[in-house]
């Protein structure tokens, strides 16, 4: 059984670092600010850890961004590409996998129950309008709970 990821200060400390943000530091949660200069735009990125869903606790990403507001409930992990200049929030559910990717210049992307099996099989068996999701998530398995892969691509 895999242990319930908390977000710590120190996980924070290295979201803002990565996404050039600003952080206050509310009761309840984390309000991260990314600024872009050029779009003249700002993108919030809110993180809650362990708080009350329902009738559960976990933890919930929110982004408020000019034209959209998205939320991931029950995130067990992140990553962080420097290269990419993005973070991807992940949550997961039986084989299903989300994640919810921000990056530094403030864009976002949502990838929904996505097959877990496509994280790893051979890209080039995709077609072009799956193959996207399955790339970006890939990056995130070494943050994924520990499950055998029944199946290949």
């Amino acid at each position: 059984m895999k242990k319930e990821f908390v977000f710590t200060k120190e996980d924070i400390s290295k979201i803002a670092t990565a996404l050039d943000a600003k952080v206050k530091e509310y009761p309840n949660n984390f309000r991260l600010e990314i600024q872009n200069q050029e779009r003249k735009s700002s993108l919030y990125l809110e993180i809650y850890s362990q708080i009350d869903i329902g009738n559960k606790k976990g933890n919930l990403i929110s982004i408020y961004a000019p034209i959209t507001h998205l939320q991931l409930h029950f995130c067990s992990g992140f990553i962080i590409s420097d290269m990419l200049e993005e973070v991807t929030f992940i949550a997961e559910e039986g084989e299903k996998v989300t994640g919810l990717t921000v990056e530094k210049a403030g864009g976002c992307a949502l990838y929904a129950n996505v097959n877990r099996n496509l994280l790893s099989g051979d890209f080039t068996k995709l077609g072009p309008e799956v193959m996207l999701s399955s790339i970006a998530l890939s990056l995130a398995e070494e943050v994924l709970g520990e499950r055998e892969k029944s199946e290949k691509v």
